[in-house]
């Protein structure tokens, strides 16, 4: 992996030989470079320190002789390879001639780009293609401090992949598409896939992972955001890893967007709407500004493009040192000149006070083009942990938006409710009480959230079992407790409301 360089990434492999791709793949296969065969070889520690970039564990258990462990140190760790050694696994005058290795010296092959084995959702063996350096990136800062420098798999990538919605459509975007791996996904389960990134070397890797993980090929455009597309191109899944960073300049393309603040998540956001179809998602990761005497929330809000349901999740929010120096350190720069260091990060801090930032939130939002006249948006913060994929939870929130938009309080009371599976019940109260303080519903699943309620709630949600609407729930219970049925059945529909929104109940017989 070797130290943080400014030199220029090397040559990348042809993306005009695509049986060269379909032959090395079926080398990798065959080796058993896979995520699950450098699992077993690596074993859980070294490989989980791949992810910290701390290699040493790797290398040590890729000591002997095997294909796979060849392949390994050639595509991962960056280990020229003797050619004789690598011919017996790989087609290696092909992967001469195509750009994938080149001669290092000696007798020896090196090559030109990473390789890192990725498994698919259904257990498809995927590769991720990115610069030298860069595949196992993490705390130790990137491979190279060149602009144009294209990364492989990090956590953020694999959050996006995990929230988005994964069902069949026509068409899907990949907006800043980097490496590739929001194209790779979205092109099993869409017809069409378009990929756009301002840095044509990105476009090109891509095209290298699609192609080495068997995937179908994707409309590759150069340019910023939206630009580069048709006006009229309209799609049902727009994704986007945008470069969300507020830094101040655009100092690496992978990350720094290069527009005012927060300005690039916003434009980003704002532009969505009219290129979805009704009924489409657009799903981003993305920074926001928290201004000193403005509510974070409404300046996420006034984002939110017309006719458009959003649903917001912040998951951290840093305070502007801390988030200066996550980037400086994702950069490298703290392993270099300390005075330049220095010079760099009162940069950083100028920027935030000049703009009167007080921190940065990171977070998910999520668009649904539904055309309502009163679109529905929420905006929470939630950093507690969660379960992955969370895919289909999120679709779910957004058919429950529209279940609770079509009833009022009557209806409601007509429905019939189940208990969410996985939900169980907490009572928190003094030692002996004869009631508790107050009840709480846990969720085991999905954004695994916890609600407080009332007596009356736990004891409605504790019997929603399909078979009884809740009116006659409600009415049961105020017989239960001895209350007016007519007063709880108009004080109760909020609640229920709250529960359904939540994933608690799920509505239906």
């Amino acid at each position: 992996m070797g130290g943080v360089s400014d030199a220029t990434p090397s040559p990348l492999p042809s993306a005009d030989r695509p049986d060269v791709a379909v032959r090395l793949r079926a080398a990798l296969l065959a080796a058993d470079f896979t995520a699950d065969g450098l699992l077993e070889l690596l074993g859980a520690p070294a490989y989980a320190a791949l992810a910290r970039s701390e290699t040493v564990p790797a290398l040590r258990a890729t000591r002997g002789d095997t294909p796979l462990e060849v392949l390994t140190r050639l595509f991962l760790l960056q280990e020229p390879a003797p050619r004789a050694r690598v011919a017996d696994v790989l087609p290696v005058a092909e992967c001469l001639d195509s750009g994938w290795l080149l001669p290092a010296g000696g007798d020896e092959v090196a090559a030109t780009v990473d390789v890192r084995p990725y498994g698919g959702p259904d257990g498809e063996d995927w590769f991720i293609v990115s610069d030298l350096g860069c595949a196992v990136g993490g705390a130790g800062g990137i491979g190279s401090r060149h602009e144009g420098v294209v990364l492989g798999v990090g956590g953020a990538s694999t959050t996006l992949a995990g929230i988005t919605v994964r069902t069949p459509v026509a068409s899907a975007l990949d907006l800043g598409t980097g490496s590739g791996i929001q194209a790779l996904h979205a092109a099993q389960h869409a017809t069409r896939v378009t990929a756009t990134d301002l840095n044509p070397r990105a476009l090109h890797i891509t095209g290298l992972t699609l192609a080495l993980s068997g995937a179908p090929a994707a409309d590759l455009r150069e340019g910023s955001l939206f630009e580069p597309l048709p006006d009229d191109d309209t799609y049902d899944l727009i994704v986007s890893n945008p470069p969300f960073v507020i830094s101040p300049g655009a100092r690496l393309t992978y990350r720094d967007g290069g527009m005012s603040g927060d300005d690039l998540c916003r434009s980003l956001v704002q532009g969505a709407g009219e290129r979805l179809n009704v009924g489409g998602f657009a799903q981003f990761l993305a920074n926001w500004q928290h201004v000193e005497g403005e509510d974070w929330q409404d300046r996420i809000r006034s984002w939110v493009p017309r006719g458009c349901d959003a649903w917001i999740v912040q998951r951290e929010v840093q305070d502007i040192t801390q988030y200066a120096e996550l980037w400086l350190r994702d950069a490298g720069d703290h392993r270099g000149d300390q005075a330049e260091y220095q010079t760099r990060y009162d940069a950083w801090l100028d920027e935030f006070e000049a703009r009167k930032v007080k921190a940065v939130g990171f977070g998910w939002i999520t668009l649904r083009r539904t055309d309502a006249v009163e679109p529905s948006l929420t905006v929470e913060e939630w950093p507690h942990p969660v379960e992955q994929p969370l895919g289909d939870t999120v679709r779910a929130h957004f058919e429950r938006l529209d279940y609770l938009r079509g009833r009022d309080d009557a209806a409601l009371l007509e429905d019939r409710f189940r208990l969410a599976a996985e939900v169980v019940q907490e009572q928190v109260g003094l030692p002996g009480a004869e009631d508790p303080e107050h009840v709480v519903l846990r969720q085991n699943r999905g954004m695994r959230r916890a609600t407080k309620v009332d007596t009356v709630g736990a004891g409605f949600a504790g019997v929603c079992d399909g078979s009884l609407s809740a009116g006659r729930i409600l009415d049961a219970i105020a017989q239960l407790i001895g209350e007016d049925p007519v007063r709880l059945r108009d004080r109760t529909p909020a609640q229920i409301r709250v529960l359904v929104e939540q994933g608690f109940l799920e509505p239906g017989a």
